[in-house]
């Protein structure tokens, strides 16, 4: 699932609109779309959607023997 693809579902999940998610994260909702359209989403660009939608983002590495990078 691509991270556009995810945000979606954050969107349906967290009942509301990509428009106004654009809107809380003080964007346009068509610069926001053009973020989704191209998959250009920096880390903190998804820490802001996590916090704006009130979920929690992880992001790590975890290497074969189960260590966190």
């Amino acid at each position: 699932m691509t991270i556009s693809e995810q945000i979606k579902v954050l969107c349906v999940r967290c009942s509301i609109s990509e428009a106004e998610l654009a809107r809380r994260l003080g964007k346009s909702p068509q610069s926001f779309n053009s973020k989704m359209k191209r998959e250009s989403f920096t880390v903190n660009d998804l820490e802001k959607i996590a916090e704006v939608l009130g979920v929690e983002f992880s992001r790590k590495f975890i290497l074969a023997d189960g260590e966190k990078v």
